[in-house]
């Protein structure tokens, strides 16, 4: 799922627009790589059950940090990755909702290098193709 996720942003002409497909990564974003840039963490992931045992599908909760030198830019990159997320159906993704969503800065304690981000929160119905 997590290749998946990652790859159906990296082929977003919307998404791309706003940044370079290497600047999409899990869990963090690589020392020297400037922004914006986006990183996806996996907030939690479970698979379902039934009295049988195992079903195949899984849903998960994951994060989606969108990260701008500008507030402007972070929101834009956001609004990028929710239109390519919200109501995706394809591949293993049974559906993909947007759950939630918050604005912050983060970073180091010098003002003009902390960027903004927009954090976007989604719930993953998944199952792998051929289970």
């Amino acid at each position: 799922m997590e290749e998946a996720f990652r790859a159906l942003l990296q082929g977003s002409a919307a998404v791309t627009a706003h940044l370079p497909a290497r600047a999409i990564n899990w869990g963090a974003h690589p020392q020297g790589m400037g922004y914006p840039a986006l990183i996806i963490t996996l907030i939690s992931e479970a698979e379902g059950l039934t009295m049988m045992g195992p079903d195949g599908l899984s849903e998960a909760r994951l994060q989606v940090d969108c990260y701008a030198p500008t507030a402007r830019g972070a929101k834009e990159l956001a609004r990028a990755v929710r239109g390519t997320l919200h109501g995706y159906r394809g591949g293993g993704f049974r559906l993909i909702t947007h759950v939630a969503s918050r604005d912050s800065r983060s970073g180091t304690t010098n003002e003009a290098e902390r960027p903004f981000r927009s954090s976007l929160d989604f719930i993953t119905a998944w199952r792998a193709e051929h289970a």
